[in-house]
């Protein structure tokens, strides 16, 4: 894993799976590809202090890479490239068939369609608090603003919405 053949052997073997696991995160194949390639990008650059021995240390080594990278993602709204610049690697453009392929894979429709149905089953506080959080990104204590309640009190209906999402995708198959 830690020469260069190993880690294109454990890229080939890898990257469909993680692929799948960022678009059925991200629920875009663009922000996937991306994703995917910033985290092989950082995996690369930090081969050598890889510490395990099998396969699925390398695996569970990648996915902490890729855990880390999506909350980034969620965090500040979009990807970040410096692995990428600083590698001098640049993502590979998708086509329209690629975006379909990857779209069914991931059975992205049957996601969107899990998470339409979980949103309707929230309340219209958790909803709307999940709204201006999520969709329109503005920052709790403008959540709270708007929502005419306390800072905590936002966090709470952004939080509880966000577990009553996670449980009906996990339960449902939508983030395997």
């Amino acid at each position: 894993m830690r020469e260069p053949a190993a880690f294109s052997r454990f890229y080939e073997a890898e990257a469909p799976r993680l692929l799948i696991f960022f678009a059925r995160r991200t629920c875009d194949p663009h922000a996937a590809l991306d994703l995917c390639a910033e985290t092989f990008a950082e995996a690369f650059a930090g081969r050598r202090r890889f510490r395990g021995d099998t396969d699925d240390d390398a695996r569970a080594w990648l996915y902490g890479i890729a855990q880390h990278r999506l909350s980034r993602f969620f965090r500040r709204g979009a990807t970040e490239r410096r692995a990428l610049a600083r590698l001098g690697m640049q993502v590979p453009e998708l086509t329209v068939d690629d975006i379909d392929q990857i779209e069914r894979e991931a059975d992205l429709a049957g996601v969107r369609d899990r998470v339409r149905a979980g949103l309707e089953d929230l309340s219209d506080d958790h909803r709307e608090a999940l709204r201006l959080r999520v969709v329109e990104e503005l920052p709790y204590d403008e959540v709270a603003h708007r929502l005419g309640v306390s800072e905590p009190t936002a966090r709470a209906r952004v939080s509880r919405g966000l577990r009553a999402l996670g449980r009906v995708l996990s339960h449902e198959g939508g983030l395997a």
